[in-house]
């Protein structure tokens, strides 16, 4: 019967479960797979939720489907292994969830209206997440922010919890004025600090341009995702230029390729405007 529902082309979630937990199977599945424990699959997971992202930033909507069958079946994985453990079942995972969002919708699955603006709702579900952490101990502002999120992504949840409580800066222009001063600090460090205290004064200046996605309501994440690709596409363009001169990039000048890079930005815009 297992082997039916492992075979079974439209087996949904259970033929899923049944196959991981099959590879598990000490006996008869899979070493590699039998070999893994939770540290060693979560950067798996991380991968496979940048895979997810990076499908959806390219529009690639063929993609996307496989992308998250490879995020899903992360869960999947790590489940399995809890449920070896005795710790919870996939199901559990899954009425977990579900009892979360009813109970953080109230004005869809309770008696509260959902004529609300989607800043009320927004405050809402902070208070409704704040209680969440009270619950389980959490008392500090910052308490409960993952230690795992990328670093840009964690920068902004901590400095949106210290702003709930007081702690930001009034307007836009103050975050401006600290990246000209950290940006001073750092060119000092350049010349007259160590690597560790260059690192520091970095850091500190890329929590401050994160601090300022967040007061521009941008996910800095997704933009520099974007500038990414950006440089790919124009970088691939300048090569595209020099093999029509018959030229390889380290064939090249630093001032040859800066002034196709330039010519390439041109021919962007000008595709822009005729949009």
């Amino acid at each position: 019967m297992a082997d039916d529902l492992i075979h079974d082309p439209k087996g949904g979630m259970p033929r899923l479960l049944e196959i991981m937990r099959r590879l598990r199977d000490p006996e008869t599945g899979c070493p590699w797979d039998i070999e893994q424990d939770f540290s060693t699959i979560a950067p798996y997971t991380i991968e496979e939720a940048y895979e997810v992202a990076d499908a959806i930033e390219r529009e690639a909507w063929d993609e996307l489907k496989g992308e998250l069958g490879d995020l899903l079946f992360q869960s999947v994985f790590h489940a399995q292994m809890a449920t070896e453990r005795g710790l919870f079942t996939f199901d559990e995972v899954a009425d977990t969830m579900s009892d979360k969002m009813v109970a953080r919708h109230p004005h869809v699955f309770g008696d509260e209206s959902n004529q609300k603006s989607a800043d009320q709702q927004t405050r809402d579900w902070e208070t409704i997440k704040a209680a969440e952490r009270a619950s389980k101990k959490q008392k500090g502002t910052l308490d409960g922010v993952a230690v795992g999120l990328p670093a840009l992504l964690r920068a902004v949840k901590l400095q949106k919890r210290a702003a709930r409580v007081g702690f930001d800066w009034p307007d836009i222009r103050h975050v401006v004025d600290k990246i000209v001063e950290e940006a001073g600090e750092l060119a000092e460090a350049r010349d007259t600090m160590s690597q560790t205290e260059i690192e520091e004064e970095f850091g500190d200046m890329l929590f401050v341009m994160a601090n300022l996605a967040r007061h521009l309501d941008l996910d800095p994440e997704a933009a520099l995702r974007a500038t990414n690709q950006k440089f790919i596409r124009r970088f691939e363009a300048v090569e595209a230029k020099l093999a029509e001169r018959g030229k390889r990039p380290e064939e090249s000048t630093l001032e040859e390729m800066d002034g196709l890079w330039d010519a390439v930005k041109i021919e962007e815009k000008a595709k822009t405007s005729d949009t």
